[in-house]
């Protein structure tokens, strides 16, 4: 199944590692230090102009976090249902 993350980005499901807080994450100094690490990695990709709620880190193609203006809750029940008919999802080459 795949997961869609917000601005016309679909993620296969398999490749999801965990969906996050972004404000819990950012108060541990470790959260802080993991972001801070991806984004001089160029590991961040952001799916928003809005002020990020949540990201998702994930597997495929590479280690990647995808900033995302949804919370994680609504990602969870996304996670949890199947696309739209209609929807094509377009799978990463690995």
């Amino acid at each position: 199944m795949y997961l869609h993350l917000g601005r016309d980005y679909v993620l296969n499901d398999r490749d999801v590692i965990g969906i996050f807080n972004l404000e819990t994450t950012t108060i541990s100094p470790r959260g802080r230090e993991f972001l801070n690490y991806a984004q001089k990695n160029g590991a961040v990709v952001s799916l928003s102009d809005e002020l990020p709620q949540s990201y998702v880190l994930a597997d495929a193609p590479v280690d990647t976090v995808y900033l995302s203006e949804l919370s994680p809750a609504a990602l969870k029940r996304r996670a949890e249902r199947p696309l739209p008919e209609g929807v094509e999802a377009i799978r990463a080459k690995k």
